[in-house]
């Protein structure tokens, strides 16, 4: 008999091949979309795509609902981040909190064994019986890094298939099965922002709670311009600041207290360590003070060398063996031991 496993369908290219690679093992495969945005129909756009895919394949599709709890447990935490002058990930964020759990829940309703996603990343069970992430085969799709949060009890029912896969494989796999989102773009933006503009969207979320202008400051205090509210800012930007100092400036502080934007030189968005909270572990049950990691804190930014140590608040201090540009807090940090993922925290501030 063969096992049943309940695939998460967005309506594009990865998700539906790994219906199709799963298949392929002989699984019984479900899939699901989740609706999840509540300003979409109640069967959105990626609904009927992915719908149209399982279709093509020969397996179920069903929708799960959970506009409530991602507007509680996501969009809600993405303005409130950013109005304490944070800059959230939401996918990080989502993924355990909503995805996985919605997916599980699914899974257990209908008695299926395992859930299984598009992420380019790999599932390995661990000597000492853990589940870690490893990256993916393709450096350039890895998605490890978004899945630095999920615990232990998610990932021993988690699958990705698409691991051992380039993107371009995936897509020559698709096009051969002439499946409707062979050609599909990739998904660039956050998903409940249509058209990127991610301070509109604050704005609209917050309302009457939405920050003030007020004061630009450099390191040493002195006033040199005027901001449009600490929403529009995060740590080492450069544009868009609408200031000319006869310099480049960019953004070191967010000051929520005071309503102010610290702006230095590049050389003061430079950090030597990091604390973190939030601490998940992922590839090892507690982290080694003498042992080098590496550290992305940042999906698109290159790994750096680092060691870790545990605080006695039970926060953890990330210390780099050469400076760091953009610590920004709110954003994850994941830990890497070559290829594994070794644990994940939320950035409180840079040091």
């Amino acid at each position: 008999m063969s096992k049943k496993v309940v695939v998460g369908m967005s309506g594009g290219v990865d998700s539906s091949v790994a219906v199709h690679l799963l298949k392929e093992q002989g699984f019984e495969v479900i899939g699901v979309t989740l609706e999840l945005w509540r300003k979409a129909p109640d069967v959105c756009e990626d609904a009927i795509e992915a719908a149209e895919n399982a279709a093509k394949m020969g397996v179920k599709h069903h929708i799960v609902h959970g506009k409530e709890e991602f507007d509680e447990k996501v969009i809600s935490y993405f303005a409130d981040e950013y109005l304490h002058g944070r800059t959230p990930n939401p996918c990080v964020r989502c993924n355990p909190a909503i995805k996985w759990k919605l997916l599980l829940d699914y899974a257990d309703e209908i008695r299926a064994d395992l859930v299984a996603t598009g992420h380019y990343a790999k599932i390995i069970k661990l000597p000492s019986g853990r589940y870690g992430v490893l990256k993916g085969k393709d450096k350039t799709k890895d998605q490890s890094y978004v899945l630095a949060q999920l615990p232990q009890e998610q990932l021993s029912r988690t699958g990705f298939p698409l691991g051992d896969y380039t993107k371009e494989e995936i897509r020559k796999i698709a096009g051969d099965l002439n499946l409707p989102s062979a050609s599909k773009k990739d998904s660039q933006d956050i998903c409940f922002i249509d058209d990127g503009n991610y301070k509109a969207f604050i704005a609209d979320i917050l309302g009457d709670k939405l920050p003030p202008e007020g004061d630009f400051v450099l390191t040493d205090g002195r006033v040199v311009g005027r901001h449009k509210g600490i929403t529009n800012y995060t740590i080492g930007q450069r544009k868009g600041l609408g200031i000319a100092l006869g310099e480049r400036a960019f953004v070191k502080e967010i000051d929520v207290a005071n309503n102010r934007v610290v702006l230095g030189r590049d050389e003061d968005v430079y950090s030597n360590s990091l604390l973190a909270d939030h601490w998940n572990q992922v590839g090892e049950e507690e982290m080694d003070p003498q042992k080098t990691y590496f550290a992305k804190i940042r999906y698109s930014l290159h790994e750096a060398p680092c060691h870790v140590k545990k605080m006695e608040d039970d926060s953890y201090k990330v210390e780099f063996l050469d400076k760091v540009r953009g610590v920004t807090a709110g954003q994850t940090v994941a830990l890497y031991d070559g290829d594994l993922l070794v644990a994940g925290g939320i950035i409180v501030k840079g040091l």
